[in-house]
């Protein structure tokens, strides 16, 4: 079984797409949606939930009103500002902690006296398993302003290799986070082959770089595809140039296509709906990534 992250230095570079086409050029594969922060595959790929379950990570801290004592030890402990007061009556204060401030030290909870404060892991967001056109997918949603996701792309990776091995499947094919931080580095560590798909842009070469460099650190072997490349071509010279330098090899150039746009509202992937050089150049760099992936 082989792991193929496909992953962007920036958002807007066409990622998800390019994921849907190989979803459906690939014969054995199991998806995994670990973009958590804003997951999209969704959209294209028309899961049908078959398991959903809610992701705990992290605490948050609870006064219990009945057993505090409103010594106010607990606010003037915290270093963030959560523990706010208000008046009982008389005067009396009462101190209630705001869950979206607090960041789980635990430093009220140790220090009260009164033993009032709960510590309850958190729910961070929901994880599913659901059948697609193109097989199992293992996908999740953060919630709002919740951390941790790098936590929860662990989780979707491991579930969809578990669906993999259980399945005798080749591939668990993986949407990864854009950019460097701690979800692409759990979308990314441990895979077998790295697939960047870059733009011709100043800020695309730039962040091409920085997650080539993070790549490279886990020793992972990296391909790189360069999407739209016919809207700026001495830019993507420069990309080739860098690949160049930096022995890199290219999967490929997919053209810049306006049928990419009407698959999505179609909800197909490109390779499904049009059979144009676009599909083309998608089956040129399938044919790439295959001869990377299996000579490892």
């Amino acid at each position: 079984m082989k792991e193929l992250v496909v992953i962007s230095g920036k958002g807007g570079t066409g990622k998800t797409s390019i994921v849907a086409a190989l979803a459906s050029l690939a014969e054995s594969v199991v998806l995994a949606d670990c973009d958590v922060d804003a997951a999209d595959l969704h959209l294209v790929t028309e899961p049908q939930i078959e398991r959903r379950a809610s992701f705990r990570a992290g605490r948050v801290a609870q006064i219990r009103q009945e057993q505090c004592i409103r010594c106010g030890v607990c606010q003037a402990r915290c270093r963030f500002g959560a523990i706010q007061s208000f008046e009982l009556g008389g005067s009396q204060t009462g101190y209630i902690i705001d869950p979206i401030s607090c960041e789980g030290c635990g430093v009220c909870v140790h220090f009260c006296t009164a033993r009032a404060i709960d510590f309850p892991e958190k729910t961070c967001g929901r994880w599913f398993i659901s059948h697609t056109r193109y097989g199992p997918m293992v996908h999740a949603r953060l919630g709002i302003a919740q951390d941790n996701s790098g936590k929860l792309v662990s989780l979707v990776r491991t579930e969809a290799k578990k669906i993999a091995e259980k399945q005798n499947r080749d591939l668990v094919l993986i949407d990864g986070s854009p950019g460097i931080g701690c979800p692409v580095i759990a979308s990314m560590a441990g895979a077998s082959l790295v697939l960047i798909i870059t733009e011709p842009t100043k800020s695309g070469l730039h962040d091409l770089d920085r997650v080539v460099q993070l790549a490279q650190h886990f020793q992972i072997p990296v391909l790189v595809a360069v999407n739209k490349f016919d809207i700026n071509e001495e830019i993507t010279g420069e990309v080739e140039a860098y690949c160049r330098e930096h022995k890199l090899a290219s999967a490929g150039h997919i053209p810049y296509d306006v049928s990419f746009t009407q698959a999505q509202l179609a909800k197909q992937s490109i390779v499904e709906y049009d059979d144009g050089p676009t599909t083309s150049a998608i089956q040129t760099l399938w044919q790439n990534i295959q001869k990377a992936l299996w000579s490892n």
